[in-house]
């Protein structure tokens, strides 16, 4: 048949022309190489940075763990929105973890050893010092261990005659707005521990780390119930994304 000028025509049939083609197409591209392809893209580019990677790829990598098979960037980016970045993911609970969509036991497993690990290590730099001398690492472990928390949560350092750690300990746990905060619990186990001091910390998950007004009521109601054990009170650190505010700083003990 002949050409017109402008328009093309195949000389053999449609099919047979382009069967070469569509054969070597789904060949090279089976349904599970586009996510093994990216994958492996993920890790050489982390091999040669991690800075280079944003909060959603450094996700899909931790992911790509415990999840070997699909698509996980929807899944990286739907923990990211649902928890508010990637301190929220690590500090969210199983059970929330579980709750986004292709998130299992192992995988929420797998987050939370990531930011035990991290808690762990923060703990240990605050613990080669006295506190009072390690502040600063003080308050970065605390936005670690609780700014991306969900709900609140209540807990105290427990400090020797030397201001060094003894222990830290959740106290409480409660809703997003409010946890239950007991002196006389406090200072039972301040004793038990034979602490002379404490510091108290919690954290805001709206965000903003500014302290309320029944935050510093309840804390002087923990500094009267240590008064008679000579068990001070140093601080009450509040925690948020936001930052970190501290009540002696801001003059309200």
């Amino acid at each position: 048949m002949p050409r017109e000028q402008g328009a093309f025509f195949f000389e053999a049939e449609p099919s047979e022309a382009i069967e070469p083609f569509r054969r070597t197409s789904v060949k090279a591209t089976p349904a599970a190489a586009h996510y093994v392809g990216h994958r492996q893209r993920l890790r050489i580019r982390a091999a040669i940075s991690f800075a280079a990677l944003p909060d959603y790829e450094l996700l899909e990598l931790l992911l790509a763990r415990s999840l070997p098979r699909g698509d996980i960037k929807p899944i990286a980016k739907a923990l990211l929105t649902r928890f508010g970045g990637l301190a929220g993911v690590l500090g969210g609970g199983l059970e929330e973890l579980k709750t986004v969509a292709g998130v299992g036991q192992a995988a929420a497993l797998d987050l939370k050893l990531l930011h035990e690990a991290t808690v762990r290590m923060g703990r240990a730099e605050v613990r080669k010092r006295t506190v009072i001398s390690s502040w600063t690492a003080l308050l970065a472990y605390a936005k670690v261990a609780m700014a991306g928390a969900s709900r609140e949560q209540f807990r105290v350092l427990f400090l020797d005659k030397k201001n060094q750690l003894i222990a830290d300990e959740v106290m409480n746990e409660g809703t997003v707005d409010h946890a239950p905060v007991y002196p006389r619990e406090v200072m039972r186990r301040a004793l038990e521990l034979s602490a002379s001091a404490v510091i108290l910390a919690h954290n805001h998950p709206s965000g903003d780390p500014t302290p309320s007004t029944t935050d510093v009521e309840m804390t002087r109601q923990v500094i009267d119930a240590g008064r008679p054990l000579r068990i001070s009170v140093h601080d009450h650190i509040v925690v948020g994304r936001e930052g970190v505010a501290s009540l002696k700083a801001l003059g309200l003990i």
